[in-house]
């Protein structure tokens, strides 16, 4: 597959970005805790969801004793991110920027403005 191909193919299900942002809001998190976050799926499902995220090393899995913990690993969308996401809208982001800075400035401006009138 792809360079990326496998972390496209995980990003796409909805489910799996919805584990992705459980594990970003508490890292670390059990089985157990991942499929209480997910009430309508299986364990089995959770599991199988997991197994596509370790598959594209966007989720990581660490044992401590008897307890599996999974660790969101944010390197691989880094990685697409600047690969595919980078190289297009590095021209447009530059301008927002600058847009941004500009507005901040007049905003500024028109406040001190209005403080001395």
């Amino acid at each position: 597959m792809e360079a990326g191909g496998e972390v496209f193919r995980a990003l796409a299900d909805p489910t799996r970005r919805a584990l992705l942002d459980s594990l970003f809001s508490r890292d670390g998190q059990t089985l157990n805790e991942l499929c209480a976050s997910f009430p309508e799926m299986t364990r089995f499902g959770v599991m199988k969801h997991l197994g596509v995220l370790a598959e594209a090393n966007l989720v990581i899995t660490a044992r401590q004793g008897r307890v599996k913990r999974h660790y969101l690993n944010p390197v691989p969308i880094e990685q697409v991110a600047n690969r595919w996401i980078g190289k297009y809208a590095a021209r447009f982001t530059a301008a927002l920027v600058g847009l941004d800075e500009q507005l901040a400035v007049d905003q500024e401006a028109g406040t001190r403005r209005e403080e001395s009138a």
